[in-house]
């Protein structure tokens, strides 16, 4: 298997964490999903008054420096730990 295909099957595993992670591990994951399928960031930095947004472009802002294969494997190897966290099997 690829790495993008492995990507795209810990992506699909990624929806099924419980609701009990943590918002820090989901921006992690979310930084690193955008940086792995879209690459550096490319919008503007929301205003302050769009909290939620803002706290996602900032942890993607975070990582930029990455490779897009990085980001993949930074992103498998996080899915896999919160998997293991959560007592799911990866």
């Amino acid at each position: 298997m690829g790495l993008k295909e492995e990507f795209e099957e810990h992506a699909k595993k990624a929806k099924t964490l419980p609701d009990t992670t943590t918002n820090e591990n989901k921006l992690i994951l979310y930084a690193l999903y955008k940086q792995a399928t879209v690459g550096a960031v490319n919008t503007p930095r929301p205003g302050i008054f769009n909290l939620r947004d803002r706290a996602k472009w900032d942890a993607w802002k975070t990582v930029e420096g990455k490779t897009q294969e990085e980001a993949m494997n930074d992103y498998i190897t996080k899915v896999k730990q919160l998997l293991e966290e959560a007592g799911i099997s990866a």
